[in-house]
């Protein structure tokens, strides 16, 4: 839990309006959601990255609390996948799309983001559901494919200046091209008005998906709300995005996880 609130607030927020016995599950999700993606912070280059990688991969892989005794978050990710019978396959996707973080490459094509995103933050939100609702989750695939997408673009939005800091570029070479652009010149950053065309395709592609979802999101059952909270707070990002600003206050947060949280999406 603490974990989680220090290193992803919104998910948080989100699993407090879980059942109780389902939390610690959730929790063990995001955390471990968490600990793959500051891989890259804690390494100097992507070799033992992808061996950190690998190390999940093999514990998972095994079925088994066995592999990861010792490590609190492999024990606690092992039960709940034993518990709520998660996909190993589901597991296995993300780490193999995780890979891509650990490196500068380009995002190659708006196709390839949209696959990134829905190994990582989409297949969060389904295993999520898994655990809340296991007859029901099947259900939405479609639903959680769009959240994540929606959810992920908005956060690679938010997280640009850090990206450009490392050389990083999550914007696709095919939406940088339209915009007259190189992955290299956007890097780059700068008052190019090229760059502010960029990032809008990215805010139009976010709300596209998140339109998509909204759509949908009427039909969910109160069961899976939870997993799906956190994109009530992506409308508010992407406008932020749009003004060049970032941030939310947690009172605001609250308020709105708590109104989607009782009524659902309209």
């Amino acid at each position: 839990m603490d974990a989680v609130r220090v290193a992803d607030r919104d998910r948080y927020l989100a699993a407090l309006y879980a059942p109780e016995d389902k939390r610690p599950a959730l929790l063990a999700l995001y955390a471990f959601n968490a600990e793959i993606a500051a891989i890259r912070d804690r390494v100097s280059e992507p070799m033992p990255g992808e061996i950190r990688l690998q190390w999940w991969r093999d514990v998972i892989a095994s079925g088994t609390k066995e592999l990861g005794a010792g490590h609190p978050l492999a024990t606690a990710l092992m039960t709940a996948a034993e518990t709520y019978r998660l996909p190993i396959a589901a597991f296995d996707n993300y780490l193999e799309a995780r890979i891509f973080d650990l490196y500068d490459d380009p995002m190659p094509s708006r196709t390839d983001l949209e696959g990134y995103c829905g190994e990582t933050a989409s297949a969060m939100i389904q295993l999520a559901a898994l655990v809340l609702d296991p007859e029901d989750a099947p259900k939405h695939a479609e639903l959680s494919g769009h959240a994540g997408c929606a959810q992920a673009i908005t956060g690679l939005l938010r997280l640009l200046p850090k990206h450009r800091a490392r050389g990083q570029c999550y914007v696709p070479k095919d939406i940088l091209a339209a915009s007259g652009l190189t992955p290299e010149e956007f890097v780059a950053g700068g008052d190019d008005p090229r760059s502010a065309v960029a990032v809008q395709a990215m805010v139009a592609l976010a709300r596209e998906h998140l339109r998509a979802f909204e759509r949908g999101a009427k039909a969910l059952p109160a069961t899976l709300r939870p997993a799906f909270l956190p994109l009530s707070l992506t409308p508010a990002y992407l406008g932020r995005v749009e003004r060049g600003k970032d941030g939310m206050s947690t009172l605001r947060k609250h308020l709105t996880m708590l109104a989607t949280a009782s009524r659902g999406w309209r």
